[in-house]
């Protein structure tokens, strides 16, 4: 098939626009839509200092990417990218070599930040303490954690995380799966609130093969492993069935965000956001006295 654009050949069918574009054509829509909600949210501005999340996966490759290809050559922007590392056997030991090369080729420092030395225990070795519930739960209040403890310590006002239209839809459905409205609303925060660094998500309109293709036709750096506890999840059947409704029914993604979009002020009123306070333990905000971090670490017999 031939590039609607210019003639040339195409490398992707997006059918829910019913396009065909080819390699250049590709990179140039997926720029404008990043651009475009850059712009909307205001993302970046002048005098930010923002921590990129890097996993060493397609989406924050991506992410970092085109966040320095925009911003790179302005100097009162910077930029940091941070990785945990959650001491995972056979896959980080694979990724992080990939985030270094591309921090390195990009110019942007690369901070590592472990379980082992931060919590006091890798997840593969928490996991064998206790499993009652997927590793992802266990992984995430961790990861969370210490990606904004880590941001917030070298001076960021920004966490930019590689979430794609995808990781955004998932999560909606999700929620909704589990009857967990006010979660719903926290998902558009109203405002910032003290101890939290500001995510912002760059990739949010893009859907993840795009994504995929665009890193492809870069060249950029990235592992193509998937995490060995990822099967454990929820989210990887709501993924499933969500791509066969995409492939059923084209645009099924977009409609999903764009009904979420339409009530989340209707649930952000009925669900105000609660100010947040110290976790009386480790400091780190938290909506109870002590933080889930702290919780997960008492109930698995890590010192604290």
């Amino acid at each position: 098939m031939k590039c609607d654009k210019c003639g040339k050949e195409a490398v992707i069918y997006q059918r829910y626009s019913g396009m065909h574009l080819c390699a250049a054509h590709e990179i140039a829509d997926v720029e404008r839509k990043v651009k475009k909600r850059m712009r909307q949210e205001k993302m970046v501005i002048p005098g930010d200092h923002v921590a990129v999340g890097m996993s060493g996966g397609k989406d924050s490759a991506v992410t970092l990417s085109i966040l320095t290809e925009t911003f790179g050559k302005r100097p009162e922007i910077k930029f940091t990218a941070i990785t945990i590392d959650e001491g995972i056997e056979g896959y980080r030991n694979f990724s992080i070599p990939k985030v270094k090369e591309l921090c390195d080729r990009l110019g942007v420092p690369h901070v590592v930040v472990s379980f082992k030395d931060e919590v006091g225990c890798t997840l593969d070795d928490m996991l064998k303490r206790e499993r009652k519930e997927a590793s992802c739960t266990y992984c995430g209040v961790f990861r969370r954690m210490l990606l904004n403890k880590k941001a917030r310590e070298i001076g960021a006002n920004k966490l930019a995380t590689g979430h794609n239209l995808d990781d955004d839809a998932q999560t909606v459905l999700l929620n909704v799966l589990n009857g967990d409205v006010e979660r719903l609303a926290r998902l558009r925060p109203s405002r910032i609130q003290e101890g939290l660094v500001p995510r912002i998500k760059p990739l949010m309109d893009i859907p993840e093969r795009e994504i995929a293709l665009y890193a492809f036709l870069k060249k950029l750096p990235f592992y193509l492993g998937e995490c060995p506890y990822a099967h454990e999840s929820l989210r990887g059947e709501v993924k499933d069935m969500l791509n066969d409704f995409e492939s059923r029914h084209p645009g099924t993604k977009y409609s999903i965000m764009r009904g979420f979009d339409s009530i989340v002020d209707c649930l952000k009123e009925k669900y105000r956001q609660v100010p947040l306070e110290k976790c009386a333990i480790c400091g780190e905000p938290s909506i109870d006295k002590t933080c889930q971090g702290c919780k997960l670490k008492q109930r698995i017999h890590i010192k604290i």
